[in-house]
């Protein structure tokens, strides 16, 4: 079963065309790594298939259902969760308001995510209930933006850098976030810089360079190619 599938999508900023069709598909509970050098088009990729850059030719499906072109907030409702690299939580807000902006009912009976449920997924933020986002650190604001993602029970979300610039103790348990989702049959699409943290959640990678598809494949057959490595990602 295919979750969410892109087919053929470009997409750009005013006259410039930054992606030239790129294909992926994913599955429930699968995690797939979108690797490149910096500005090969990862983050702009997320942006399209949630709606926050136009889409200028191709298609995405979720569930089958073509979504293509939807605004972002419509395309989250239909469970795409999203996951930006700048955070973007509500300073002034506690860390329970924030997680209660996210909430949205429980999809196809599966069990509800809820500040518990949370909690133990992320165990910095269960003491953390009553603390203003603003007072967080930025490991622990980038968890409460994951936590509240999942708050509107996504079937599919995805992660923007999630590791960037965050002490190795959080790239751990952020790791851990990851693998959890991907228990629970949450499908991820990850745009990540750290190999190193790829490695450790996904199944299959697609490396992207000046916006096109330059190879996909298994993680693992990435992972122990050394020449294939530093062709596709050495800077």
């Amino acid at each position: 079963m295919t979750l969410l599938e892109v087919e053929g999508l470009a997409a750009g900023y005013g006259p410039a065309q930054v992606l030239f069709g790129i294909d992926l598909a994913l599955a429930p509970g699968e995690v797939l790594a979108l690797l490149g050098r910096n500005g090969a088009g990862k983050s702009t990729t997320l942006k399209a298939i949630i709606g926050l850059v136009p889409p200028r030719g191709g298609r995405v499906r979720l569930r089958g259902a073509e979504v293509t072109g939807w605004p972002a907030h419509r395309i989250a409702r239909a469970g795409l969760g999203y996951v930006p690299e700048d955070r973007r939580i509500f300073p002034d807000l506690t860390v329970a308001e924030n997680l209660e902006v996210g909430r949205r009912p429980p999809r196809d009976g599966r069990p509800p995510w809820t500040f518990e449920r949370l909690a133990g997924l992320f165990p910095n933020l269960a003491a953390m209930r009553t603390r203003r986002g603003e007072a967080m650190s930025g490991g622990e604001q980038q968890m409460l933006t994951i936590a509240r993602t999942l708050m509107g029970n996504p079937d599919a979300v995805l992660l923007d850098e999630p590791s960037e610039g965050l002490a190795p103790v959080i790239v751990e348990q952020m790791a851990e976030a990851v693998l959890r989702m991907k228990a629970e049959g949450i499908a991820v699409l990850l745009a990540e810089q750290s190999l190193d943290f790829a490695a450790a959640v996904a199944d299959r990678a697609l490396v992207l360079e000046r916006g096109a598809m330059r190879w996909s494949g298994p993680m693992a057959d990435l992972g122990e190619d050394g020449a294939l490595r530093s062709r596709l990602l050495a800077v």
